[in-house]
This record gives C-alpha cells, sequence and structure tokens, in this order.
C-alpha cells in the first residue's frame, strides 16, 4: 500500500478544542502570517490549511462581518479585487484547467467557519477527481503549503498587484 504524507492534516484531524479567535481576523492581522499571501486595505488572502486541491485559497474581509450583504462598497470592491488577484496568481503559479470559487453563508449552507464570511477559490484540474478520494478515501495533494506559499507570495510581489 502507497502511503500518502500530509503532515499539516494531523492538527486538524486531531483537535478537540474550538478555536478561540476567528482565523480570519488573526490573519488580517498577521498573527498566522505564515499562511498569508497577501493583504489590502479591506482584505486578506490566505491558504486554506486543510486544501480541497492544491492551492486552495480564501479571501475574506478584514472586517469580521457573517454576511455578504453586510459589506461596505468599497470592501466589496477591494473583496472581489483580491479575488481577481488571487485567481489570476493561481493562472500564473499553477496553471489550473479551471476554478471552483464558492461562499458559503451559514453552517446549513455548509460553511465551516460562519462569523467571519470567506470566499474559497480552488484551482482544478482534469483529473483531479479520480478513484482515490472516492475508492481509498484519499486526497493527494501534490504540493506542501511551506513551497505553495512562497511561490504564490514571490508571484505576488514580482507583480504590479493587478497581475
Amino acid at each position: 500500500m502507497d502511503k500518502l504524507w500530509a503532515p499539516w492534516r494531523i492538527k486538524y484531524i486531531t483537535s478537540t478544542k474550538k478555536q478561540k479567535s476567528c482565523i480570519f481576523c488573526q490573519a488580517a492581522k498577521l498573527k498566522n502570517k505564515h499562511y498569508v499571501v497577501f493583504k489590502t486595505k479591506h482584505s486578506v488572502v490566505l491558504l486554506n490549511i486543510f486544501p480541497y486541491n492544491n492551492g486552495h485559497l480564501m479571501v475574506c474581509p478584514i472586517r469580521h462581518i457573517k454576511d455578504l450583504t453586510a459589506l461596505k462598497q468599497e470592501e466589496t470592491l477591494d473583496l472581489f479585487d483580491s479575488l481577481k488577484t488571487s485567481q489570476l496568481l493561481l493562472q500564473k503559479t499553477l496553471r489550473p484547467e479551471g476554478f471552483n470559487i464558492g461562499i458559503n453563508l451559514s453552517k446549513s449552507a455548509g460553511a465551516g467557519i460562519t462569523g467571519h464570511m470567506h470566499i474559497h477559490i480552488v484551482p482544478r484540474w482534469r483529473g483531479d477527481t479520480n478513484f482515490m478520494p472516492v475508492i481509498g478515501e484519499t486526497k493527494i495533494i501534490s504540493q506542501s503549503l511551506k513551497e505553495l506559499l512562497k511561490l504564490l507570495k514571490d508571484a505576488y510581489k514580482k507583480s504590479d498587484k493587478n497581475i
């Protein structure tokens, strides 16, 4: 049997305590700066440390709000500009064939973190959903978070921030 190495997931798997503070607010304050790709005036973009696929990013407003309707106009523009920049960064660095982009608002809609709205952007490739998740109940992530973060940050620094 082949073994797949994904050591960053063990924290999530073994965690029994609730998160005391919001991970997105921590990211906005750069307290968990190791996973922040970039930050703007109203938004922060960070790696999902429990990704569905390689390159899975989350784009969120800096202000702690739970619903899209609570965004001010300048926050909305900044948030979607950050989403666009994120997609372009992923296109440049990982060259995916497509994207899933989604917002889950509330627990019943599938949100894992309900108090701070965020947008998921997941790069996709033909064949990235194969027999492994179905038969083996295993998802393969082909790149370490540390390596991916460096790649994305370097691309962001080299860009004109509007890619």
